[in-house]
């Protein structure tokens, strides 16, 4: 992926300009035919519970702050689903539409159908491979991938030739390349010498955390029970093996890099199962989807800080990328001041001893 800089121009000013009463949500659309209507699809709940817990009240709140009319509906893993509802919002007359693909094929024949409509299109998260979007919103994922390597060497500080697992993300998503990209440029230097033992490598398919669960329980057996250390694309995908960890009595005792800084995910940092997470700023990045799409509804073309490479095209798509941030115990606290996760949550229960060792505060 390159990036490249250009000039920067989302104005948010734009946003606030519209003024009319927002409307739409789970399931609902919109539009009286003055007020700009955006279309959001997203892809799942089971991948990762980020999408509904913290990517659609982001949105939502965004898109009530801007004065529009939205449509913000999950496929569930579904691609015929995913379809449908494209058809649907383009029907309805969606002026601007959203999509986190589930695979670049469907990804890229909605946004065909978006684009013969002369309907903008917002690659939001995941860069649909071959699509053709205006933009893509989302995060430095290679980047990301570098946060979980050196994470997980710094966890492995001390173990003399560590045997690693990869457990990857789904083999559709091009951000699992991504990041699998960012973390082998950390790992693979140590593998060629010699200072660290690569394991087992395999992706789940659709970021399935069942399927991933079974893959690790393969990998442990198939490795006598000797892995070292986990580089878990996601907070699921390690908790699908830390549960497998602790059914074989090594929970704690194996490093588990995650990403996403999900409730779950951090509860496993504070008991030690998980070494450490991602935190992307999902209402940045929802902020300036919601920007774009208010821009391009009103005709503007506004400039970006970035564009990427399109892999099977090979075109420049502008782009907004935001910075990720390692999270560890040690900083668990600018998760809660952020806003993404709430201190009475995440502290809950048999958490709350945990909370006070790593002094969290609300």
């Amino acid at each position: 992926m390159t990036q490249l800089r250009t000039s920067i121009g989302l104005a948010a000013a734009a946003v606030l300009a519209l003024t009319s009463t927002a409307c739409g949500g789970d399931g609902e659309s919109g539009g009286d035919g003055d007020t700009p209507l955006i279309g959001v699809i997203l892809p799942d709940s089971a991948s990762s519970d980020r999408w509904e817990t913290a990517d659609r009240r982001y949105l939502e709140a965004a898109f009530d702050a801007a004065g529009v009319d939205y449509d913000i509906q999950n496929a569930q893993g579904s691609r015929e689903d995913f379809q449908t509802i494209a058809e649907q919002m383009l029907t309805s007359g969606v002026n601007v539409l959203i999509t986190v693909n589930l695979d670049s094929g469907t990804g890229a024949t909605v946004i065909e159908n978006a684009k013969a409509q002369g309907v903008a299109t917002i690659d939001y998260d995941r860069l649909t491979e071959g699509g053709g979007a205006d933009y893509y919103v989302s995060f430095d994922n290679e980047a990301v991938g570098r946060l979980q390597g050196e994470g997980l060497v710094q966890c492995l500080e001390g173990v003399e030739n560590p045997l690693v697992a990869e457990l990857n993300g789904s083999p559709t998503d091009n951000n699992a390349t991504l990041f699998k990209n960012g973390y082998d440029s950390v790992l693979d230097p140590l593998y060629e010498s010699g200072e660290f033992t690569k394991g087992p490598d395999e992706w789940v398919p659709d970021w399935d955390n069942a399927t991933g669960g079974t893959i690790f329980d393969q990998m442990l057996t198939d490795t006598g029970a000797e892995i070292d250390g986990v580089l878990a694309a996601n907070d699921d995908l390690a908790h699908a093996v830390i549960t497998v960890l602790e059914r074989n009595g090594l929970n704690g005792t194996v490093p588990v890099t995650g990403q996403d800084a999900t409730l779950q995910g951090l509860q496993n940092i504070l008991t030690g199962d998980q070494c450490m997470t991602v935190y992307k700023a999902i209402e940045e990045e929802a902020n300036a989807a919601a920007e774009l799409a208010v821009a391009l509804a009103n005709g503007e073309k506004p400039e970006t800080d970035f564009s990427v490479t399109d892999p099977v095209t090979e075109d420049e798509v502008p782009a907004v990328l935001l910075d990720p941030l390692s999270v560890t115990a040690e900083n668990i606290q600018a998760v809660i001041d952020d806003g993404y996760v709430a201190y009475a949550d995440l502290c809950a229960g048999d958490y709350a001893a945990l909370c006070d060792e790593a002094g969290l505060t609300e």
